[in-house]
This record gives structure tokens, sequence and C-alpha cells, in this order.
């Protein structure tokens, strides 16, 4: 076999070794706070014994594969603060891979299984506050009821007054004490069965020509909308009773 041809299949041979290794070495960055706790000279050695993964550290975060740190998805907490994942190479089977173990539950209790003096230094990460989010209802509540009996109250019971609704609809009474209340009067076009009748000037299109509403078509402005919300919230919530116990 001529030299150039032993060369080439020597080449041709050895692509794949290369592209394999490649696959199977992340570039891992990490800040100094972090790196010497120890915790990753605990868990990555772990993780490539199971994978066969090596996983390098890398001094600066450009070029990284994965970056933890502030930003991404939160693994752990300790050290001060959480700590987070940010894989900037997702395409990468090794970094896939890493990923994958880092949020898996083998990966979360090698993580919290870090205790070099007895005592673990890292745990799961903690749960945001829940925000509380005053709504701004800026609608007129009086002309929100008279929208409500017209254009609503051939479905739903409005208010004790206008009597009325169709007895398997819910009312507006029964809808105010459900906890996402206010999304549903601010969406309520778009949930089904309103669609099929309902038209909101300048948002939803009108109906065709050759497919018209079932029944007489329901039209409100935004403004009419607004009003409706700002009504629902002057109104007492039915009392439901207490949640249903299963067994």
């Amino acid at each position: 076999m001529p030299w150039r041809i032993l060369i080439a299949v020597l080449v041709l041979g050895m692509m794949p070794i290369a592209g394999w290794a490649q696959d199977k070495l992340v570039q891992l960055y990490a800040p100094p706070a972090l790196v010497e706790t120890g915790l990753l000279r605990h868990i990555l050695p772990r993780f490539s014994l199971k994978t066969q993964v090596k996983v390098n550290l890398m001094d600066q975060p450009d070029g990284a594969d994965i970056v933890l740190g502030g930003d991404g998805r939160a693994l752990f907490h300790g050290a001060g603060q959480t700590w987070r994942m940010a894989v900037a190479a997702p395409d990468h089977p090794g970094s896939k891979r890493l990923a994958d173990w880092l949020t898996s539950e083998v990966g979360q209790r090698t993580v919290v299984g870090f205790a070099p003096e007895g005592t673990p230094l890292f745990g799961p990460p903690k749960k945001a506050a829940p925000q509380v989010v005053s709504l701004d209802l800026a609608g007129d509540p009086a002309l929100g009821q008279t929208v409500s009996r017209s254009k609503c109250g051939r479905c739903h019971v409005i208010d004790i007054a206008s009597g009325g609704g169709i007895g398997s609809t819910p009312s507006f009474a029964v809808l105010r004490s459900l906890p996402d209340w206010e999304q549903r009067f601010l969406s309520f076009y778009a949930l089904n069965p309103h669609p099929a009748f309902t038209m909101i000037d300048g948002v939803t299109p009108e109906f065709p020509i050759d497919r018209p509403s079932p029944i007489v078509p329901v039209t409100l402005t935004l403004d009419e909308v607004e009003a409706v919300l700002a009504f629902v919230a002057t109104m007492v919530a039915a009392d439901l009773g207490a949640p249903l116990q299963h067994q």
C-alpha cells in the first residue's frame, strides 16, 4: 500500500476517536468562591466515574460549555448564595449529561452529601418568596354592573337582584371565589365557550360572514371589560364551604 494511502487511512480512522474524545470533555467554569469550598472536587470525580465524561475547570467563563454562578437554573444553595447553572452548549453531549446529572436526584444527593466536617455545606435551592401583586382596577364598578346584567345575564347569575342565568353556568359570586378570578374575567372572551359568540372591539376578529355566531353575538369594549372586572372586585365571594377531603 503506498504510504500516502496508508497515512490517509490512519487519519480517517482516528477522526471518530477525536470526535468521541471531544464529546467526552466538558469545559466548566465556576467562580473561585464555589471552587474553594471543595464541592466540585467532591462531585465531579463521581460524575466522571459514572459517565466517563471528563470535566475541565476553566479560569474564565468565556468558552465554557457550562457556567455556574448567579444566572440560569437554580441547582443548590450554600456558601452564602443560590448557585445556578447556565448551559452555553446545550447540544454538546457531555454538557447535556452533566446538566442532567446536576439536576437529577443522584446529583442532588451527591451535592447535599458533601460534608467535609460532618455538616453539609449545601442544600436544595431556596424557593423565592411569593410576590404580592396589587391589581389596579381603573374601571367603573357601576358601569360594570350594568354591562354584566345586560350582556352576561343570559347565562350567568350576576347578583341577587338580577336573577336569571343558566343552572349549569357558575354565578359571578362563585367565579369571584376562585383564586384566579381576575385572570378569568380579564380574558373571559378567550375561554370556552365565549369565543363562539363574543367579540371585543379592537381585540378579537369579527365573525366571518359564512361562519356567523350560533347565537346573538356579545360585543364589548376593553373599557367595558375593565368595568366588569371592577364590579366583580366589589362583590362578596360565594362561600363554597371547606375543600373536599379525599381518603
